[in-house]
């Protein structure tokens, strides 16, 4: 059983969640001392059923974990605070008592992508999760490129000490997007930040953070897609300045966006046409 915990406020604990914590046989999570806290404040007994499972040990735990549920034991997931699952622990666990053919259930309830997409004002029909944005610069660079086309609304999280320099460099790249940005959500010292990209990193600028923080990123402005007539004159202009069929196609591609396959057809029957 899949069951959602407080990212802040402990009245945030759903009802069922309450009940499944108090009765489960054994609850996995990531850190026991964490969880201890929560069973305290609810006064349930954690004596011989909290289990840590976290990144390290998640493979290893899955075995014991398909075992109990076997054994009709109930068996609860959580994480220290949302969704077990969503840039948590707990996908290999839940696809390994699938795998089993046993049944995997849950108790929706607090996620911090959900409670920041639903506050942001930002459109929501759409939207990607992207977990924490990645440490090395390439690969940050690389992140922002595609992000450069999404017009999906793009969501994800950022730690205190990097929100600053992860904010600069999206002022850089797109400082004009709509942007919001959540910390501390629903505990005492919440704070939403709102505005474009280059105004909320300028108000980060000067300021100690503390606490996590969840970006939710306006999507780029959608593009019409260009005509045959344009991606054949591009192609023609490549294969002109002697480039490669492959080249040609590549840089057509990445300059408009079109379909790899279908360009590179184009840009075959072009040549053929050229050498008769």
């Amino acid at each position: 059983m899949v069951v959602a915990t407080p990212i802040g406020n402990l009245g945030d604990l759903s009802r069922r969640a309450l009940e499944l914590l108090a009765s489960a046989d054994a609850v996995y999570c990531e850190d026991t001392r964490h969880s201890r806290t929560l069973f305290s404040a609810h006064n349930f007994s954690s004596k011989g059923r909290l289990h840590a499972l976290h990144e390290h040990n998640e493979a290893s735990q899955c075995e014991e974990i398909v075992r109990r549920v076997e054994g009709g034991q109930v068996v609860v997931l959580i994480s220290d605070a949302g969704t077990p699952g969503i840039s948590d622990p707990g996908v290999r666990v839940v696809a390994a008592v699938a795998a089993a053919g046993l049944r995997v259930s849950t108790a929706p309830g607090p996620s911090a992508v959900v409670a920041a997409l639903s506050i942001s004002g930002l459109p929501t029909e759409r939207f990607c999760m992207e977990g924490f944005v990645p440490r090395k610069a390439g690969e940050r660079q690389a992140l922002y490129d595609l992000w450069a086309k999404e017009e999906r609304t793009v969501v994800f999280y950022e730690s205190p000490q990097r929100v600053q320099q992860t904010m600069s460099e999206l002022s850089r790249r797109f400082p004009e997007r709509r942007v919001v940005l959540g910390r501390e959500l629903t505990k005492l010292h919440e704070e939403i930040l709102r505005g474009s990209v280059a105004e909320v990193s300028a108000s980060l600028a000067s300021r100690d953070m503390l606490g996590e923080c969840v970006v939710v990123l306006e999507g780029a402005a959608p593009t019409s897609a260009p005509d045959a007539d344009a991606v054949e004159a591009a192609l023609r202009d490549q294969l002109g300045r002697g480039a490669s069929v492959r080249d040609a196609v590549n840089e057509v591609v990445a300059a408009l966006g079109v379909v790899h396959r279908e360009t590179y057809e184009l840009a075959l029957r072009l040549r053929s046409e050229s050498a008769n």
